[in-house]
């Protein structure tokens, strides 16, 4: 029964893509110069900022090689894949190969240079994603062992682990980047096996389990010593429920795309993200590591990854529970978050008041990869 439910809420999710989101972030998402923009208020007005974030460029060009995927207006997906692609591999480049942080908003260059893992990261999985839709170019793979070949040279911690947040180094070490520097990893490999790539997503498992996870509970945390080491205060205690089960799909994906069994933590991150979900299926933003809720205010991104963790856990146990589970996020999702002209309410608060009318593209990404998740498992 749950099962057929959920492929109800697929078929579903590929109508609210088709006919709502990527109709409004092709229409309004651009700026006269080409740059996709920063977001769009509840009521589509345009407010374009001062600057435009490279990560913003790369998800959006990620959500339209989806919509290539999903078969959505070809000629425009194409069109704002391959307008993406070109500000990912020529504009946004600084000298050294890295990608600098943001680019002025007219088009003219970087405005912030300043490297960062988080953006690299984005950037890479945006080339992966746009040659697997466009067919493989040889010219986006090479974009992208460029890229990788700067990161190595220039940010690769060698003494601790991982790589450098920024350039300059910094003094906290954070998990975030590296979680999607496996995600780019791994979509690099599905479209260039023989790239090195999973070797990569190896050394970026191998820091999730000996570091990034050493602290008590064995949760994944936020924000470590320069070293690695377990922070002090906040950091110490305080995780994110989002990132737990982003993680969760993540281990999964990395099974699948090495053969390889689940990595017991897998359950351990699921089990306890699970366990801080409210009473109607709503992730927050921030716990304790004993559960309770630190910032019980909720994100359209939380809810996502729950959906994520869900159906990976389907796909692997095939237990009805995960697509009741599933369920209840795409659910959440659909009837709080999502509106039906393809936008949604970023940010409620613990008492489910709107705090925030503006829509992050940003976001984008998250819904559309969570939705295209939900489709594929579903094969509808």
């Amino acid at each position: 029964m749950s099962r057929s439910a959920l492929k109800r809420r697929a078929k579903e999710a590929r109508t609210w893509l088709a006919d709502a989101c990527f109709p409004l972030w092709a229409e309004r998402g651009m700026n006269s110069h080409g740059l996709f923009r920063e977001g769009l208020e509840l009521d589509q007005t345009i407010t374009d900022s001062r600057e435009n974030r490279v990560r913003v460029q790369a998800r959006q060009t990620y959500v339209f090689a989806e919509a290539l995927r999903l078969g959505w207006r070809v000629d425009t997906s194409r069109d704002r894949v391959e307008r993406g692609l070109g500000i990912l591999t020529g504009l946004a480049r600084r000298d050294d190969g890295l990608v600098g942080r943001t680019l002025q908003p007219d088009g003219s260059g970087l405005l912030d240079d300043t490297p960062d893992l988080y953006d690299i990261a984005f950037t890479l999985f945006a080339i992966a994603e746009s040659a697997d839709a466009l067919g493989g170019t040889g010219e986006t793979r090479a974009s992208a062992g460029a890229l990788l070949d700067a990161v190595d040279r220039q940010m690769r911690d060698r003494l601790n682990g991982g790589y450098a947040e920024i350039l300059p180094r910094p003094g906290i070490r954070e998990q975030n980047p590296h979680m999607h520097l496996l995600e780019a990893c791994l979509s690099l490999h599905r479209v260039d096996p023989e790239g090195g790539h999973i070797a990569r997503a190896a050394e970026l498992v191998a820091l999730f389990e000996t570091r990034l996870t050493a602290g008590p509970g064995g949760l994944l945390g936020e924000r470590f010593a320069a070293d690695w080491s377990i922070p002090t205060g906040r950091d110490a205690d305080i995780v994110e429920p989002g990132h737990q089960f982003e993680w969760v799909w993540l281990l999964h994906a990395y099974a699948a795309a090495t053969d390889t069994p689940v990595l017991p933590a897998a359950a351990t991150l699921y089990d306890f993200a699970c366990a801080t979900l409210d009473d109607d299926g709503r992730a927050c933003v921030e716990v304790t590591r004993e559960g309770e809720p630190f910032d019980g205010s909720r994100r359209t991104w939380s809810q996502t990854e729950a959906l994520k963790a869900h159906l990976s856990m389907l796909e692997s146990t095939g237990d009805e529970r995960h697509a009741a589970a599933a369920c209840t996020s795409f659910d959440v999702l659909m009837d709080e978050f999502l509106t039906p002209d393809g936008g949604w309410i970023d940010h409620y608060g613990a008492e489910g008041d709107i705090l925030s009318t503006f829509m992050p593209a940003s976001t984008t990404y998250h819904v559309v990869l969570a939705f295209a998740e939900l489709i594929r498992v579903m094969k509808a």
